[in-house]
C-alpha cells in the first residue's frame, strides 16, 4: 500500500446527453489542492464521469492511495460491484450479450487503477456536499465554456 494518501472529487455534466460536456477534478494531499477540468463537444453524462476520474488520477505522479468521490452509481458501480471484471472476462460484453459502452474510457480507467491503491466512495449528488458542488460548479462552468 503506498504512504500518501490523495483525496479525490470528480463530477461530469452534459447538456442534450450526447451533447457538449464538461468533466472536473479536485485533487487534495494535506494542504494542497489542484482543480482541474476540460470539455468536449459531443458526448456522453457517462463519458464525461469517466474522463473526470481518468484526468485525475493521470495527474498523479507517484502510486498512492487515492480516495476517489462521484456521484456516478454508473462508475461507483463498475469498480465497487465488479461489473469491470465481468466484463473483462466476457470479452468486453454485458449480461445481456452486448459490447460495453466506454470500452475505450474503461481500458484507460483499467490502466490508470492498476498504478495506484483506490477506493471508490459513491456520494449523493447535489446534497450539499460542498466537494461535491464545487466540482459539479467545474464540470458544468468547463462545458459551457467549451460549447460557446
Amino acid at each position: 500500500m503506498p504512504g500518501k494518501h490523495i483525496t479525490v472529487y470528480t463530477d461530469g455534466a452534459c447538456s442534450g446527453n450526447p451533447g457538449p460536456g464538461g468533466w472536473a477534478a479536485l485533487l487534495i494531499y494535506k494542504r494542497h489542492r489542484r482543480e482541474i477540468s476540460g470539455s468536449e463537444p459531443d458526448t456522453t453524462n457517462n463519458r464525461m464521469e469517466m474522463r473526470a476520474a481518468i484526468e485525475a488520477l493521470r495527474c498523479l505522479k507517484e502510486p498512492v492511495s487515492v480516495s476517489l468521490h462521484t456521484d456516478s452509481a454508473y462508475l461507483a458501480r463498475a469498480f465497487n460491484d465488479g461489473w469491470i471484471v465481468r466484463w473483462q472476462k466476457n470479452g468486453w460484453k454485458t449480461s445481456s450479450k452486448k459490447p460495453v459502452e466506454n470500452q475505450d474510457l474503461w481500458k484507460q480507467l483499467l490502466e490508470m487503477t492498476a498504478k495506484h491503491a483506490v477506493e471508490w466512495v459513491k456520494v449523493k449528488g447535489h446534497a450539499d456536499d460542498v466537494l461535491n458542488e464545487r466540482v459539479d460548479e467545474l464540470a458544468v462552468k468547463a462545458m459551457k465554456e467549451g460549447s460557446g
